[in-house]
Parts: structure tokens; C-alpha cells; sequence
């Protein structure tokens, strides 16, 4: 019993520590804010439909994937706070190929005509020329900049541009180094590009060749021959990671798939504040409700099982915060809906000692075979609530489903541990010691006549 009751202090411990850092970081300081979708925060939500006409089906993926990396670099050029893009594959309705849409939501940003012009320009690529004494006048000079901006401008004004672009790479490789094995990127160029690169190098041995996309450098190795074969090779501290995104920018920042705006959407703030507090509300209630229902009709497990939905909503927000989940509307709606949900497995237990007590047993006996009975049922349930849950996460078509689903994922799964250990833990360290006919009382439920 003693073992139990410390196990039990020391979890509602923690519990409230955890809660005390969920309240402290929520607020509009702290460290760990909530991560609010587009629904919640107010902004711009647009579909893009991708032109995959022109390209090899073995390149889809990876020029997809390109796309969505350029205009995730563009949007946060223009400094918008946490913006999502993704891209989505679906049914297409007038051919049998498959539609490939780009979603692009640009929280705080509720005017259309500037998301748009944020993502609308083509991203462009191109190579600039530095010479080591601009670059070492520029190093020796940095203890002078007042501000990182004028760090960047200073910098940024030493590349002169060469004319050589990406229209004029034919293929980016990745390869790697014979002697260190070190990822490095290999280019091969049309004959336009071979010809220009050629003296490019040929007269620039020593001085840097930068490699801008969307006029931000991405990389900038010095030029150690002349290249007359039209093929160059980019080496540096890559990662292997680091390396295939480099390959890609190359193979299709310049030339991004076609792009055409098929949808917009603008929430303003006021509207997703709106929705937050509703959802809060709701919420507040939907815990309040249960909370009475538990206590009134289960007693003293009720009682227990309320500290355990206490317990299972700290632990809830707490993984929104650190994993992180970007909380939407439908999300919320998880939820609450989970909120319900994390006491089934409660009432399972509940009803199983109810029965044991029934049929005369003690209340240990009682709480020990209940669990061991109701175990079954809620592995079983559990497991199919959780196959429900990766099927939409996985086949959702929008951000709306996938995000419904993740919260009930991790409301599944959560409720499982408070369920069988939390509510337990508990309920072994204040069951009465003895078996009369009030504590018999105080560990049923409804008003079924008991036993003696």
C-alpha cells in the first residue's frame, strides 16, 4: 500500500510540474507556445496546380520535391512566420494522370495579392564571380560592420554576375570524393555552358565562383583550374543530406515545375481567435460534463479516473508542444473527441469490478480482476482505433484530415498509458484495506445491490 501511495504522490508530481510548464510556456513569452495552424492564427491559404506534362516519370518526385524546397526558400525570404508547403497527389478529374498540387498557407499574411507575389516570380539560378583579394578586404573588414545587415549587403555586393545560369546546367550529380569518400556535386553543362565556364575558370583560378538561387548564395568554392570539359565539381563540408538537397536545387531551382494559382483562402485573426476560444470552451465542458458523470455514477474510481483524464490532458499538450503538433481547428475537434474517448477503457475496468464484486469477491480481488478482464477489450479496441487513425494519417488527402488524425493518433495511444498505469497506480493507492459495505459502496458503481 505504502509502495503504491508514493508511487502515486510522485506521479502527480511530476504531473503538476509538467502542467506548471504547459501553463508558463503557453503564454505569449514563453518558450514553448502552442503551434497554431493556418484556421487558428489567421493568414493565406493557397493551391498551386504543378504542370508535370513536360517531365519523365521517374523525375516527378524529385522535381516535386525541388519545388516545394524553392518556394519554401522564396516564402521565407519575405519573412513569414512558419509557413507551410507541401505538396498533395490526387485523382486528376479530366485525364487519367495523377493531379499534383502545391499547398502553400502563409500564417499573419491576409493579403492575397502579396502571398502571391511571394511565391509567383521564378526562381532563378546563377553563378558569380568574387577574387580572393575582394573576399580577404571583406573578411578583414567585418569587425567594422555595425549590424548583420550590413555584414550581408557588404557581402552580397562583392559577386559580379558572369552570365553563366542554370539554363546552362544540364545535369547536377551526386558523387563522391576518391580520397576523403566526402559527398561532393558533380555538373555537367550544355555547350553554351561549357564554352562560358571554360573561361570563366580559365581566368579566375584562385578567385570564388558562388552559386546563388533566388539571389541567396547556396554555395561558393574557389576556382582551382580552368574546367574545358564542360564538367565541374562542387566539394566542401557536405553532408550527405546536405549534398542530394544541393543536386536538386540544381537540377530544378532553375527551372521549378509550372505552376497555376487554382485557389485561395484568407482567415483573418479575428476569426481564428474566434475559433480558439471556442474550442477552449468547448473543451472546458466537455471535461466538466465527464468529470460529473465519473464522480457521480463510479465514485470513488470516477473520482480516480478524473485525476487520470487531468493527468492524460497535461501529458496531451505537453506532446503538442514538444513534438511539435500544429494545432487546426479539426485538431482541437480530436481532441475533445479524445477526451471522451481516454475513459472508455476507464469505464471498461470499472464495470469488470463491478461485476467481481458481484460475485462476492473482496475489493482487491475486485480492482485486480478487473483490470486483468478489461485488458483484452481495451488492447483490442485500442489497436483498431490506432489502424483507423494511420489509415487517414496516411491516405488523407488534405492537412485537415492528416491533422485530425495525428491528435487522435497520440490521443489513442496516450489514453492507453493513463488508463492501464495511471488510473491503477491510483486506484491501488487509496482503495480501502478492508472490505465492508461502505467501502464496497464507495468502489461500485450505479445502483446494483452488492453481496455480502
Amino acid at each position: 500500500m505504502l509502495k503504491h501511495r508514493a508511487r502515486a504522490v510522485m506521479l502527480l508530481v511530476v504531473a503538476a510540474a509538467i502542467g506548471y510548464f504547459v501553463y508558463v510556456s503557453g503564454q505569449p513569452s514563453g518558450s514553448h507556445p502552442f503551434r497554431l495552424g493556418l484556421d487558428l492564427s489567421g493568414g493565406t491559404h493557397l493551391v498551386y496546380q504543378a504542370d508535370i506534362s513536360k517531365l519523365a516519370p521517374t523525375d516527378i518526385a524529385d522535381s516535386m520535391l525541388s519545388l516545394r524546397n524553392v518556394v519554401e526558400r522564396r516564402v521565407n525570404l519575405f519573412g513569414v512566420s512558419e509557413p507551410l508547403v507541401q505538396t498533395e497527389q490526387g485523382a486528376a478529374l479530366s485525364s487519367k494522370e495523377s493531379a499534383y498540387k502545391l499547398i502553400v498557407e502563409l500564417p499573419g499574411i491576409t493579403d492575397v495579392d502579396e502571398a502571391v507575389r511571394s511565391i509567383g516570380a521564378t526562381p532563378s539560378l546563377d553563378f558569380r564571380l568574387v577574387t580572393a583579394d575582394q573576399m580577404r578586404d571583406y573578411q578583414t573588414k567585418l569587425s567594422t560592420f555595425s549590424t548583420t545587415t550590413e555584414q550581408d549587403a557588404a557581402y552580397m555586393a562583392l559577386f559580379k554576375t558572369t552570365g553563366l545560369t542554370g539554363r546552362m546546367v544540364a545535369r547536377a550529380n551526386l558523387e563522391f570524393n576518391q580520397t576523403t569518400n566526402q559527398p561532393v556535386v558533380g555538373l555537367t553543362f550544355t555547350s553554351d555552358g561549357r564554352d562560358l565556364f571554360s573561361i570563366i575558370t580559365k581566368d579566375n583560378i584562385g578567385n570564388y565562383l558562388g552559386i546563388f538561387l533566388d539571389g541567396k548564395p547556396i554555395s561558393v568554392p574557389v576556382i582551382r583550374d580552368q574546367i574545358a570539359d564542360g564538367k565541374g565539381q562542387i566539394s566542401g563540408t557536405f553532408t550527405l543530406d546536405e549534398a542530394k538537397r544541393l543536386v536538386r536545387d540544381l537540377n530544378y531551382g532553375a527551372l521549378p515545375v509550372p505552376i497555376t494559382l487554382i485557389s485561395t483562402q484568407t482567415i483573418g485573426p479575428s476569426l481564428g481567435q474566434d475559433a480558439i476560444n471556442g474550442g477552449i470552451k468547448s473543451g472546458i465542458i466537455a471535461f466538466i460534463i465527464i468529470a460529473l458523470f465519473l464522480i457521480i455514477w463510479y465514485r470513488l474510481p470516477g473520482f480516480i479516473a478524473v485525476v487520470a483524464l487531468a493527468v492524460y490532458t497535461i501529458i496531451m499538450l505537453t506532446l503538442f508542444k514538444l513534438i511539435p503538433v500544429t494545432l487546426t481547428a479539426a485538431g482541437i475537434a480530436a481532441f475533445i473527441l479524445s477526451i471522451g474517448m481516454a475513459v472508455d477503457a476507464n469505464i471498461l475496468i470499472f464495470e469488470r469490478m463491478k461485476e467481481e464484486l458481484t460475485r462476492g469477491r473482496g475489493i482487491w480481488d475486485a480492482m485486480h480482476e478487473g483490470f486483468a478482464r478489461a485488458w483484452l477489450s481495451i488492447r483490442d479496441s485500442n489497436i483498431s482505433s490506432i489502424i483507423t487513425g494511420l489509415i487517414l494519417y496516411y491516405f488523407g488527402s488534405t492537412a485537415v484530415i492528416t491533422g485530425f488524425a495525428l491528435v487522435f493518433l497520440i490521443g489513442v495511444i496516450v489514453s492507453m498509458f493513463t488508463a492501464i498505469t495511471a488510473s491503477r497506480l491510483f486506484l491501488y493507492a487509496v482503495a480501502p484495506s478492508r472490505t465492508s459495505k461502505l467501502s464496497t459502496f464507495l468502489v461500485s458503481n450505479g445502483f446494483t445491490k452488492m453481496k455480502s
